[in-house]
């Protein structure tokens, strides 16, 4: 049974909680706000970190935490915090630094088989320490009742993605993927299985949006208990994968407080089933970060594909650029020579929510329509120009400049006006 519920619209803010439902002719007393949530209590962040270096990702999901938890503060009462959760070992020290960004507490699991990441084990640790009321208690004295997080969050990176979908399905809880805007607020909702059609409010409820499949609208995803008396079930923690490179970290302050928790997992031999003989870090193929121009193309190549990848490749060779794509000429949607398809219809080289967060000084995006998932990559690049049949698309609102026109007509030019503008370049001044 799924604990996700899907919508574009049809929630109602606002509202008190329905006290009574009617089953067969008897009034029966529902259980209050309260008491449905009083077991489920803060934000609870699942770290990654690589030889003990802590990961962008982390940081950027701790800002988003503390965001939304101070706002939850100010709305809400008592208080919740933010919690984040780190594996590995001789890690201890890195607490401070999570700390500095955003975390109220920090419980730490420094065990010498969570070195490296395997899910079998990290699962088992996560859901232990997602359920302990001993750390509970420790982060604060009023947690006396706990028994779940009210929210959790992971990374929507390769290993996130794997360990997110085993731990929830582990706390037997709901999970939202490759999440790029988060809003806490009070829904109500009215749903055939969920509240057996009766309009009910659910208070503090996180709001998860993603793009839907097309790449141009949003899908709302909501984690909600099941309310009905005939079936009632609740999903606890929400939780999400949050995209990396989508929110921004927040500022470090050396100087803010917060508690450390050490946790010591249980660990048995079943759980070390998986060992790790050889560990090699494989880094992708493709370095943005050292080039100042990228220029990245879409499905407008399919016009002729193979000659305009050629097109493509001459002119970032001008510009001395480094080339990217969206994310659909991964999936090598057109028929070209080998050579170009592994050159460049690969995964490294995609620029979105699904690849890489870029910021150049120049982006040219060639045939790219814009879809939100491309755009949340490359909307932090300094200087836009885009080169588009379609004056229109949603690319064009993210552009500093538009050259209309086919690639195989604009990109000759550009590149001749280049060799051109070099040569001149070369010519020695006379002196008179």
């Amino acid at each position: 049974m799924t604990s996700l519920l899907s919508s574009t619209s049809n929630t109602k803010i606002g509202g008190k909680p329905i006290q009574e439902v009617v089953v067969n002719d008897k009034i029966e007393k529902e259980e209050t706000q309260q008491e449905r949530e009083e077991n489920n209590r803060h934000l609870y962040v699942v770290m990654e970190q690589e030889e003990g270096t802590i990961l962008p990702v982390s940081l950027e999901m701790l800002g988003e935490a503390r965001r939304l938890m101070d706002d939850f503060n100010r709305k809400y009462k008592p208080e919740e915090k933010v919690v984040a959760i780190l594996l590995g070992h001789n890690i201890k020290h890195l607490s401070q630094e999570l700390i500095s960004h955003g975390a109220d507490a920090v419980i730490c699991a420094d065990h010498p088989e969570l070195r490296y990441s395997r899910n079998l084990l990290y699962t088992k640790v996560v859901c232990q320490i997602a359920t302990d009321k001993e750390c509970a208690t420790k982060i604060s004295s009023s947690n006396h009742n706990f028994n779940r997080p009210r929210y959790m969050f992971f990374s929507a990176d390769d290993t996130g993605r794997h360990l997110s979908s085993t731990v929830m399905a582990e706390l037997q809880s709901g999970l939202a993927s490759d999440i790029n805007k988060l809003v806490i607020n009070d829904l109500e909702i009215r749903h055939e299985h969920k509240t057996k059609g009766k309009p009910i409010v659910y208070e503090k409820t996180l709001e998860m949006y993603r793009p839907d499949f097309s790449g141009f609208l949003w899908t709302t995803i909501l984690c909600l208990d099941n309310l009905n008396p005939e079936n009632k079930k609740k999903f606890h923690p929400q939780a999400c994968s949050i995209i990396p490179g989508v929110f921004p970290q927040m500022e470090g302050d050396a100087n803010r407080k917060g508690t450390t928790i050490e946790f010591s997992p249980t660990i048995e031999q079943e759980d070390l089933r998986v060992k790790i003989t050889n560990r090699r870090v494989i880094k992708s193929k493709v370095d943005f970060s050292n080039k100042k121009i990228i220029v990245s193309f879409g499905r407008g190549i399919k016009g002729a594909p193979e000659q305009n990848i050629k097109l493509i490749e001459a002119f970032a060779k001008e510009i001395e650029a480094e080339i990217g794509i969206s994310l659909p000429i991964s999936k090598k949607p057109y028929p070209i020579n080998e050579s170009l398809s592994s050159t460049y219809m690969i995964p490294d080289r995609v620029i979105g929510t699904s690849g890489r967060k870029v910021n150049p000084l120049i982006y040219f995006a060639i045939g790219i329509s814009g879809a939100v998932q491309h755009i949340a990559g490359m909307k932090e690049s300094e200087f836009v120009i885009a080169i588009n049949q379609d004056s229109e698309g949603p690319i064009i609102d993210e552009s500093d400049g538009l050259i209309k026109g086919k690639i195989e007509q604009v990109l000759p030019l550009l590149i001749n006006e280049l060799k051109k503008y070099k040569e001149r370049l070369q010519i020695p001044q006379e002196i008179e």
